[in-house]
């Protein structure tokens, strides 16, 4: 699963399985031991668990680079690698 940032201990990742269709755009954000996956358009958790704080850098973050993630999206969905996206500072 390709890692597209990482900021204040938490890991952005983004991955397509093959042969499966994703409906929805989204990422995963893994903190320690939890994980969480966010839809892109939205900017919303629609699975998992993170801490209430690390879900809003989440959140924050995403909604700085939104393009940026629809863009790797599509990369992803046509077998291209995404690219990596600037941490939150």
């Amino acid at each position: 699963m390709p890692e597209l940032s990482r900021f204040f201990g938490i890991i952005i990742r983004m991955y397509v399985e093959a042969g499966v269709e994703h409906k929805t755009p989204h990422f995963h954000a893994y903190y320690q031991n939890d994980a969480a996956v966010f839809t892109i358009a939205s900017v919303e958790m629609i699975a998992g668990t993170i801490p209430k704080r690390q879900q809003r850098f989440v959140e924050a973050w995403a909604e700085l680079h939104q393009q940026e993630l629809i863009h790797d999206w599509e990369r992803l969905q046509s077998g291209q690698t995404p690219n990596p996206i600037e941490p939150l500072r």
